[in-house]
């Protein structure tokens, strides 16, 4: 598009495929070099980093809200050239955001240097680094028209996360974050209505590349059924996991003791010392 000619990474891919590979090499290698070597607290650090993505996020939300209203955006499709100003104004937005995504990419080394290697998850990983490389393609052919629905989304959606991942350094806010079982149900409501979305313009066509619509449903797609994956590994199995331990509690009593005191009398559990 030539409206986004010159803009910073976008005439070259290459600045955006090395950085990616960058990305993946710094886990890789960031993993070994933390192997042996205490984890980092970098609390401080997490929680300027937390906020600055809030705020970023933030802007980006009420922005892409303030100019999709003046460009009388079509919320059920919405073509590349009619909003005139509004559609620059919509695609500056959007170049922030694909930005905001190597930013992101510092979710990950915070995770390597605190040593949270179960965090770097497949989906985690695949999640940062498609994201970016995805959204260069968006700013390069599509920067503006129906590719401003799920930005929007996702940007309020990521200030809800990246408030908890903030607060969640401070010990003392712990007790305070209950929701994080409903990001997760937030981020999966957000995929399938940015599906609906982009499904409706191929249903009801307003000239958006048809071909661009379908991969955008299809990544969406995949993104649904990883994260449905992770939900049910993480809260299903733990809400198992505490009903079966609180039936034990209640059941496995012996002469008004439980199993468990039994087992530890005289300083052993299960044949082991209590240290």
């Amino acid at each position: 598009d030539t409206r986004v000619r010159g803009w910073f990474l976008l005439d070259s891919y290459l600045p955006t495929f090395f950085l990616t590979g960058a990305y993946l090499l710094c886990i890789w290698l960031g993993n070994r070099f933390m192997k042996n070597r205490p984890a980092f607290s970098l609390r401080a650090l997490l929680i300027v980093y937390n906020l600055g993505i809030t705020l970023l996020s933030l802007y980006m939300f009420i922005e892409l809200i303030l100019a999709t209203w003046e460009g009388g955006y079509s919320l059920q499709c919405q073509n590349l050239h009619s909003a005139g100003e509004a559609d620059i104004r919509v695609a500056k937005v959007l170049w922030w955001y694909y930005f905001s995504k190597v930013i992101e990419f510092m979710d990950t080394i915070f995770f390597v240097l605190r040593k949270k290697t179960s965090q770097i998850t497949f989906l985690h990983v695949y999640h940062h680094a498609t994201m970016f490389n995805i959204w260069w393609c968006v700013l390069n052919w599509i920067p503006c028209g129906q590719s401003f629905f799920g930005p929007t989304l996702n940007s309020f959606i990521h200030v809800l996360m990246y408030s908890y991942y903030g607060l969640s350094v401070i010990p003392s806010m712990h007790k305070y974050l209950w929701w994080k079982k409903y990001l997760t149900q937030a981020q999966l409501i957000q995929f399938l209505l940015t599906i609906a979305h982009t499904l409706s313009a191929a249903v009801k066509p307003c000239g958006f590349p048809f071909g661009c619509l379908m991969f955008q449903s299809s990544y969406m797609a995949t993104l649904v059924i990883l994260f449905v994956n992770f939900y049910v590994k993480t809260y299903r199995k733990t809400s198992s996991r505490m009903t079966i331990k609180e039936t034990t509690l209640t059941t496995e009593v012996k002469n008004g003791f439980h199993k468990d005191y039994l087992a530890t009398a005289n300083g052993f559990l299960n044949n082991k010392k209590v240290q």
